[in-house]
């Protein structure tokens, strides 16, 4: 057997390498365990060729399917990202393909309970699937032994999966056929060549030739002909590889047949979706074409205007815990809606109430109802969600919010501000709160008892009003997650118990005017059923709405690593060095370095002591040795377990990762430099140093040597201070190796006292790593160190 008695890591990867590896087999996409990409990237990302379940051992091959398919029906897969050419199935022996489209309507059953565990082949769900599919199976299925057919699979993966082209593609139903004609607006209305003034004079609109889109199959033919209604309900009809005008009064002012530009952006754009729509939906989508108007909606955006993106996946999110039809059995109120962006994709007007704190706004949504959007005046008001009292409500609205069922049936759909009263700055002891941020909302002297500091976010706000005013409500909310995991919200999650039910997260920068490197997430609530927020599962989605997997956050975290850290700190402050401990996320490390003097930011400043290096450099180096990203912002550190106390490797490799990290800020210019990790004659030193102690330290010399000195005496018998010289992995003696050649290097010039670049002007022969920095790359205007010196030696040497 080609790869038996293998583990099934190494079996994906022995078949990636040996069948896929003109491919990315890398991506992980969800719970799936194989997937086959193009290495390229087409014009609008890269379309998947194959998801595949993998098991060691033998197994059937209906098995391997079924529980692929209820992973995928499970996560909604199909739903997130463009599904794939094929789905496979592969074991130790041999390995299957079957079309997507060939099983892909098993996804849309109806009443089906997805929410079971694939890998349970006893469940009632798992045995249904497996009975439904086994025919298809037998009739699609392609199966290849790995030594047997070994070049019939080579040829399948060469001519089939590598050149697959009839990729699934996305149903059209009535609840995306306006967001996907949002995003038609931006791709392909562009390459139509005509003149749309001369168009609008006529009555013929952009939203007639997205339905002359939308009414064709994969071939581009129309596919109308025998249904009257709907042809005579098109002004604009696809033909000849572009557009005719069938509207009768005018078509002849439009002979010719409308080209397109950029045929092949107009074909990658479609090869995302089925057409024609879904047959249920035909006359729907006809019958309500008036929705699909031209949406002007940046001329005055919010202060955090939601993409259109993340707008049309919220409202998937909603339809998928909803139903299909929720937008004619909830009622929907944005209280923080702006110019109404939101709400852009919603159908049932009747149904939806927008409320905004500028009257402004309300006169710019009013002014879109005028010009077709799909809105009522009445349904439209001024309101402060945060001050007005609730009696200043539509009637309408009233009734809906002051009956116990029909609260029931409301959904609160809101992108609040995300305005908060603290800074860095606050932090930092330059700035002051904010003033006005919370406190002046009424709300904020009723809900502050109740829910403590996190009063300061006036999202949280908008979330205990809800809670407090609109109880048994449906919450779909856009927000940062802070509100899970972040410090000053414990008092928040004690009061506001109502179940999660799903949600996603995306980059925070892709909302208009967020410059920040952290996650914003769309979250939906039931308040009408009470749980404690304790783990938040969602999805995640790159920036161009990519489904990439899930993350966790969690209400109730372990204690910190701060409070861990504090036990070893020196009380006196007269150490020989001291280390700034931020708050313990991934968001505050960029404040977290050690220097000579004590900070003044409004933390615990930690002393560094002889017996305490080792603890300081493992807190210091365990935060700052993975890379903080979007997605890890608000990720905590916590208290560790003992393990770190007898690993001695771990221990050195932290203490070289600290000293030659470029947050380790011990200059000499502020005082003894106590942090030389070489002697004089490894760097050729023009003259002693004043200190030997990170040398003494290392080689487990301090004990003995130093005890006359009372900055250097042993504080605890549970000090990290080693009679024995510590012994450096591979990898930091690596790091020491290059730090001495740096060392060198500098100590080889010492005559040039101006340095380079404008960079220290006095050569110092107790230099710290720091000030070596410094004085070969120099400061700018500013200040600020610049990022690479005019030598390019010395550029080498640091790198």
């Amino acid at each position: 057997m080609k790869y038996k008695n293998i583990r099934e890591e190494e079996l994906k990867n022995k078949v990636a390498v040996d069948w896929f590896s003109v491919f990315d087999t890398t991506e992980i996409l969800g719970n799936i365990d194989f997937t086959v990409f193009p290495k390229q990237d087409s014009l609008f990302g890269r379309t998947p060729l194959l998801w595949a379940e993998a098991k060691t051992g033998n197994f059937d091959i209906p098995t391997m399917f079924v529980q692929l398919i209820l992973t995928i029906g499970k996560a909604r897969t199909f739903d997130k990202t463009i599904p794939p050419a094929f789905l496979g199935a592969f074991d130790f022996k041999k390995i299957a393909f079957v079309p997507y489209l060939s099983i892909q309507d098993i996804f849309y059953l109806n009443d089906f309970n997805w929410n079971v565990t694939p890998s349970n082949h006893e469940t009632k769900e798992f045995l249904l699937i497996k009975e439904r599919i086994e025919a298809t199976l037998k009739r699609n299925t392609y199966v290849f032994d790995y030594e047997k057919d070994e070049k019939e699979l080579a040829a399948f993966i060469k001519n089939n999966v590598a050149k697959a082209s009839t990729t699934s593609k996305l149903k059209i139903d009535k609840n995306n056929f306006i967001p996907i004609y949002l995003r038609w607006l931006e791709i392909v209305k562009p390459t139509i060549d005509v003149n749309w003034d001369d168009l609008k004079k006529a009555n013929i609109m952009d939203s007639d030739f997205y339905l002359a889109d939308l009414f064709v199959d994969d071939k581009d033919t129309q596919t109308i002909d025998d249904d009257s209604t709907i042809r005579d309900s098109l002004f604009v009809v696809y033909q000849n590889q572009g557009y005719k005008i069938a509207k009768e009064n005018i078509k002849q002012m439009f002979d010719a047949t409308i080209p397109i530009k950029n045929k092949e952006t107009y074909l990658q754009f479609w090869k995302r979706y089925k057409r024609p729509p879904l047959k249920e939906f035909q006359d729907y989508i006809i019958e309500r074409k008036d929705l699909l108007l031209p949406q002007d909606i940046r001329e005055r955006k919010g202060a955090f205007f939601t993409p259109r993106i993340w707008v049309e996946l919220s409202q998937k999110y909603l339809t998928d815990y909803l139903g299909e039809n929720w937008q004619d059995e909830y009622y929907i109120w944005d209280c923080a809606a702006g110019t109404g962006n939101l709400l852009a994709g919603l159908t049932n007007k009747y149904n939806i109430y927008a409320s905004t704190l500028d009257q402004a706004d309300v006169n710019v949504i009013h002014e879109r109802i005028d010009h077709g959007a799909n809105l009522l005046k009445n349904n439209v008001f001024q309101f402060d969600f945060l001050n007005d009292e609730f009696t200043k409500l539509p009637k309408s609205l009233q009734d809906i919010i002051n009956h116990e069922e029909k609260r029931k049936k409301l959904v609160v759909y809101i992108n609040p501000p995300y305005a908060e009263a603290t800074s860095s700055k606050t932090v930092t002891g330059t700035g002051e709160n904010k003033s006005g941020v919370s406190t002046q909302f009424k709300i904020n002297e009723i809900l502050k008892p109740k829910i403590g500091n996190a009063s300061n976010e006036i999202f949280a706000l908008f979330m205990a009003n809800i809670y407090d005013k609109i109880p048994g409500a449906i919450v779909g909310q856009f927000s940062k997650l802070k509100f899970v995991n972040g410090s000053n919200f414990k008092k928040f999650k004690d009061y506001y118990l109502a179940e999660y039910v799903s949600g996603f997260i995306v980059p925070g920068d892709t909302f208009d005017n967020v410059t920040g490197n952290f996650p914003i997430g769309f979250t939906i609530w039931n308040t009408g059923i009470k749980s404690k927020i304790n783990i938040v599962e969602t999805d995640v989605f790159d920036k161009k709405g990519n489904y990439q997997t899930s993350k966790k956050f969690y209400g109730e975290l372990p204690q910190s690593i701060n409070k861990w850290i504090k036990q070893f700190d020196d009380s006196n402050k007269n150490g020989i060095g001291f280390m700034e401990n931020p708050a313990p996320d991934f968001q505050n490390n960029s404040f977290l370095n050690f220097s000579m003097n004590l900070g003044t930011r409004h933390v615990n400043y930690f002393s560094f002591q002889n017996f305490n290096i080792i603890p300081g450099a493992c807190y210091f180096s365990v935060r700052l040795s993975h890379e903080a990203s979007w997605l890890n912002d608000r990720d905590q550190f916590l208290y560790p377990n003992d393990g770190w106390q007898t690993d001695m490797e771990f221990q050195n490799d932290c203490l070289a990762f600290a000293l030659f990290h470029g947050q380790n800020r011990i200059s000499s210019e502020e005082g003894t430099n106590h942090w030389i990790p070489f002697t004089e004659y490894e760097v050729n030193a023009q003259a002693k140093f004043e200190s030997n102690f990170m040398t003494d330290f290392i080689k487990g010399k301090l004990k003995t040597e130093n005890t006359e000195n009372t900055l250097f005496e042993s504080g605890s018998e549970n000090s990290f201070v080693s009679n024995q010289p510590r012994d450096f992995s591979a990898e930091a003696t690596a790091v020491f190796d290059a730090g001495r050649e740096l060392w060198k290097y500098y100590h080889a010039h010492p005559s040039t006292s101006s340095g380079f670049g404008g960079a220290s002007k006095t050569f110092n022969v107790n230099a710290s790593f720091y000030d070596i920095r410094a004085y070969f790359q120099g400061r700018n205007a500013q200040g600020r160190m610049n990022s690479k010196s005019e030598d390019e030696h010395y550029n080498s040497l640091i790198g």
